[in-house]
């Protein structure tokens, strides 16, 4: 089989989707989770995540107003806290690797605002989205056909 014909291996897409459920469950804030799956799905180019994530973040009460502006989230003032802020500064340290590294402000900044287990979670997940990601743009999988 064709790397299209095939999306993945069962054990690889159970392995990833448990990945990204425990690292979901352990940061233990639904909305901030879509915030940043969303964003890195964003970074990616992902329209199919784009989706299916834009819809869960509407479910777990994540304002429009955070949607609209989450691509411009460094100048949107006070629509993300802190917390908000550190998480996303992280997801595109982590998402883009330009450095290749992610650099130490970054990531003491989001280790001020999270424990080293929900941190640890918070960057399983930000992990986990990347690898959906290229799944699924490697796949050129087009928006839909997902269950929220």
């Amino acid at each position: 089989m064709t790397l299209r014909t095939r999306l993945l291996d069962q054990a690889v897409g159970r392995a990833m989707s448990t990945l990204s459920a425990t690292a979901k469950k352990g940061l233990g804030d639904p909305a901030l989770a879509e915030l940043v799956v969303i964003r890195a799905s964003q970074l990616n180019h992902c329209a199919f995540c784009l989706d299916m994530h834009l819809a869960l973040a509407r479910k777990h009460g994540v304002s429009e107003q955070q949607l609209d502006l989450l691509a411009a989230w460094e100048e949107a003032g006070d629509v993300f806290g802190e917390r908000e802020r550190a998480a996303l500064a992280l997801t595109e340290a982590v998402t883009v690797l330009t450095d290749g590294f992610v650099p130490d402000e970054v990531y003491d900044r989001a280790a001020a605002h999270f424990d080293d287990i929900r941190l640890a979670h918070l960057v399983g997940l930000i992990i986990a989205i990347n690898n959906w990601n290229r799944v699924m743009v490697g796949r050129r999988i087009p928006p839909g056909g997902h269950t929220t």
